[in-house]
């Protein structure tokens, strides 16, 4: 890790980048405590001094470090314990950074990055190149610790909650797809969350790249710029649909070229790559009708891009969930005249309030299998039954996936 590799660290919380990272300490001899709220975890396999529930002071004891899991706020009282006895936090992120020594590709921004992180693995692999595909994407980083080719591109997904605990992470190659309000209940301000996504360039040198859409303003670090749009001129035309698709396509072929990688081999994943899941994902055509899950759209830009995919076909399209503290009169623009909303979850009353205010036909679901059922009894073939919800699952669901594999077993149900 470092000359100053602490012979005890404590790991907050234990979920998969939490376990990750414990694992990653163990592996280098560093002994470990572990904390999380949740008092009916199975921590069966961690390797670590675990404390479930609330929390203890004493658990700090003789720890020189703490390693914070992206779900663990900055106000939790462990980190503010942490930091009042001067004991270093750091994300799970940077935990990996300090002990890979694979070069990286770090890749950030509002909408959009799941995508493009898996995008450019899949150009990678096409050229050839040994590639490990891993953060906010689903893998931890600190898992490909000791079990990685070391030579091997790490394109990392980059979330603004694990941005917030960086310290050395230095991107060889950095990228912002965008930048737009989201995640303002957990930052404060849209400042304080944009300075956390750029955090991402802060650390780069004349020797790295940085990547940023076209006329944004300068981002921190001294990367050299790369800038791209959605209507650059690309090897090939992409699989994925929509306008904001083709974004992603052209900041991954910006970041592969940056890398070195042929356009050929470019090309070829352009045109072969599916997409991701719970992203504009189709599901099935069920009676005529179209059901696509866009699960992954967890704040109102992502919903109204997924809108705008779908520009001229009558929408049905499935919203809610709990809110970020965004307005939702921007989403309500863009639905077209024949369009339908059925809301769902927390966020419903203020989610009517806004779409009738626009005269959107709105039906208040409150449950997703009542939303599903509502859409397809509306629906006429040539329709889309759109789940995009711009809110976050948290209160009906586990997580975004878990709302998504829901949705399609609900349309699976339609079909029978």
């Amino acid at each position: 890790m470092s000359a100053a590799q602490p012979s005890r660290a404590l790991v907050l919380g234990l979920a998969r980048s939490g376990r990750a990272a414990v694992s990653a300490l163990r592996r280098g001899g560093v002994a470990v405590a572990a904390h999380d709220s949740d008092t009916g975890l199975d921590i069966g396999h961690v390797d670590a001094d675990v404390q479930l529930g609330e929390w203890d002071d004493r658990l700090l004891g003789d720890v020189g470090l703490v390693v914070k899991s992206p779900g663990v706020p900055a106000e939790a009282a462990p980190v503010v314990a942490a930091r009042n006895a001067g004991i270093p936090v750091i994300s799970e992120i940077e935990l990996g950074a300090r002990l890979l020594p694979n070069p990286i590709v770090g890749i950030t921004g509002t909408n959009g990055k799941t995508t493009t992180t898996a995008l450019l693995g899949a150009i990678l692999e096409a050229a050839g190149r040994p590639v490990e595909v891993a953060g906010n994407i689903g893998r931890p980083l600190t898992s490909l610790v000791g079990t990685s080719d070391p030579s091997a591109w790490v394109v990392c997904e980059l979330s603004s909650f694990q941005l917030e605990d960086i310290d050395t992470l230095r991107p060889h190659v950095a990228v912002l797809v965008n930048l737009e309000p989201d995640h303002v209940d957990r930052h404060g301000t849209f400042d304080a969350y944009a300075a956390a996504k750029l955090r991402a360039f802060e650390n780069q040198t004349a020797d790295d790249t940085a990547v940023v859409p076209r006329g944004f303003p300068a981002v921190p670090g001294n990367g050299r710029r790369l800038e791209f749009s959605a209507d650059d001129p690309l090897p090939a035309e992409p699989r994925i649909p929509g306008a904001h698709n083709r974004e992603n396509a052209a900041a991954a072929t910006a970041a592969a070229r940056a890398i070195g990688v042929p356009d050929e081999a470019i090309a070829h994943a352009l045109v072969a790559f599916p997409g991701v899941e719970h992203r504009i994902e189709p599901v099935a055509e069920v009676r005529g009708v179209r059901y696509v899950n866009d699960s992954k759209a967890t704040n109102v830009a992502a919903a109204r891009r997924a809108l705008a995919a779908f520009a001229g076909s009558p929408k049905h399209v499935i919203l809610g969930g709990r809110g970020k503290a965004e307005p939702y009169a921007p989403l309500a623009a863009v639905f077209e005249g024949s369009d339908r909303a059925y809301v769902i979850g927390e966020a419903a009353p203020e989610l009517a309030t806004a779409l009738r205010a626009a005269r959107v036909h709105v039906t208040e679901a409150g449950d997703l299998e009542r939303a599903v059922r509502a859409a397809a009894d509306a629906a006429r073939p040539g329709d889309v039954v759109l789940l995009s919800p711009a809110c976050a699952s948290f209160d009906q669901f586990r997580d975004f996936e878990h709302r998504g594999e829901e949705f399609r077993r609900l349309v699976a149900k339609l079909a029978r």
